[in-house]
């Protein structure tokens, strides 16, 4: 009856009347109640309209659900040739398959996320008179001046602005130091949220090399020269993914370089929490002169869900990062400030931080054990102080995306190098990542499963 219906609405015109029920009931030779049910799956189909005491209607074209799939194709014209790529970000947030040991990612296990005593920390936030009120545009008061606390210097909490995650900070210090069109510099290999941040914002991401002491100052300058770049963004602690760490001194020296350049430096400063080796101050508490933008996130080292970071900027950049904030989202949400707040004022966070660093840096060691034993092949950059990661160099003739396929069927994921170069990699490199595995043994036995990949595929 539902198919006799249909065919009829389509002979029909957007308006027209069907017969009554009575009628095809009569007509049919069915009961009512086939008829009932017969109208109403046209109804939910967007087909027809019915109207208590008047009768049933032919629903407008544009109501009725489509067999076909509707022509999208104009908008490919309407959009343009700007693209924005979320494959590398995706790629690192999509969870891996059953049974595959994951050896690529940036957050850390669920093992080892404070999840107890955030759970009580937001509890006891949300018993606070206020904590469903709007908060200050600029982040809740107590929690800036934790953060300015953190950076040190002379940073102030008026210099703070909390906004929703390191990668929210990235995006919006992007879209307000640089025009469309203008070219950044980064690190190379860079961390690939940066890069597609950075191309998201139309900027043009342009590589500075580094070595195992970070990126070198004397070609910065060149960058900067040759580019006219007003911007840099990087990673002085603990660099993601070569492990590297600034020392002060070349510290001192990109900063003296990006002001005599008149140029911001982003300083993503993700990986603060996870050493527990002495590291010099953030390059903000060594700035004088507004040229740091600071971004200090507590997603990583808390939990994929914390999407809470602080901003620290001055002068007329902090008033557009500011305005940037508020026209994106107005503010961070409040119970989450809130929480943050309880949890790193109470005696959990350095409990979680003591807990973290030993464990972070264990799985480290024996990742470095396992490579050693079964893979001696994959050579890595240097043994970093702490962090999350291990970026290894493998021989010049692997294929690197054969590579990281062959190990994926072997049962492995494992991060491709190719996602953070802005342009051609000098060779195969691989992002080994420690803290996805579910227990340091697991790691051995991703590393197994590598060098079955990398045997495969050399030969």
């Amino acid at each position: 009856m539902a198919a006799i219906l249909r065919e009829e609405t389509e002979r029909l015109r957007p308006g027209d009347r069907l017969p009554s029920s009575r009628e095809l009931t009569r007509r049919h030779g069915v009961s009512p109640v086939t008829v009932s049910r017969a109208l109403g799956r046209l109804a939910a189909e967007g087909r027809v309209v019915t109207r208590p005491g008047s009768g049933t209607y032919v629903a407008p074209r544009s109501a009725r659900t489509r067999s076909e799939p509707a022509d999208l194709s104009w908008q490919t014209v309407a959009l343009g040739d700007r693209v924005v790529d979320d494959t590398r970000v995706v790629g690192l947030l999509t969870p891996p398959p059953e049974g595959t040991v994951p050896m690529t990612g940036g957050y850390l296990n669920p093992a080892l996320c404070p999840s107890r005593a955030l759970g009580t920390a937001a509890a006891r936030a949300l018993r606070r008179p206020d904590a469903w009120a709007v908060p200050p545009v600029t982040g809740l008061a107590e929690l800036r001046r934790w953060f300015a606390q953190e950076a040190g210097g002379d940073v102030t909490p008026a210099d703070v602005l909390v906004v929703g995650g390191g990668q929210s900070a990235l995006t919006h210090a992007f879209r307000s130091l640089a025009a469309p069109g203008s070219p950044v510099l980064v690190e190379t290999p860079a961390y690939p949220g940066a890069l597609a941040a950075a191309r998201a914002a139309g900027l043009r991401a342009t590589a500075v090399p580094t070595d195992r002491d970070g990126v070198r100052p004397e070609l910065l300058a060149e960058a900067f020269a040759v580019t006219g770049a007003r911007v840099l963004c990087c990673q002085p602690t603990l660099h993601n993914p070569t492990g590297a760490t600034l020392g002060l001194e070349r510290r001192e020296q990109v900063l003296a370089v990006a002001r005599a350049a008149g140029a911001f430096v982003v300083e993503d400063d993700y990986a603060r929490y996870f050493t527990t080796a002495p590291v010099p101050p953030p390059l903000v508490a060594l700035d004088t002169h507004g040229t740091v933008v600071h971004v200090n996130s507590l997603t990583k080292v808390l939990s994929p869900s914390v999407r809470v970071a602080g901003v620290i900027a001055r002068g007329p950049a902090a008033h557009r990062l500011r305005a940037s904030q508020v026209v994106d989202s107005f503010f961070v949400a409040r119970p989450l400030q809130e929480t943050v707040l309880e949890f790193v004022g109470s005696p959990a966070w350095p409990r979680h931080l003591a807990a973290l660093t030993g464990e972070l840096a264990a799985r480290r060691d024996a990742l470095l054990a396992a490579l050693a034993a079964r893979l001696p092949a994959a050579e890595p950059h240097l043994v970093p102080r702490g962090g999350l990661h291990l970026w290894v160099r493998l021989p010049q003739d692997l294929d690197e995306d054969a590579v990281v396929e062959a190990a994926r069927r072997e049962g492995v994921l494992v991060g491709p190098g190719r996602v953070h170069y802005p342009a051609e990699p000098p060779g195969p490199r691989l992002r080994l990542t420690h803290t996805a595995a579910t227990h340091p043994s697991e790691l051995a036995e991703g590393v197994r499963r590598l060098a079955l990949a990398v045997e495969r595929v050399a030969s």
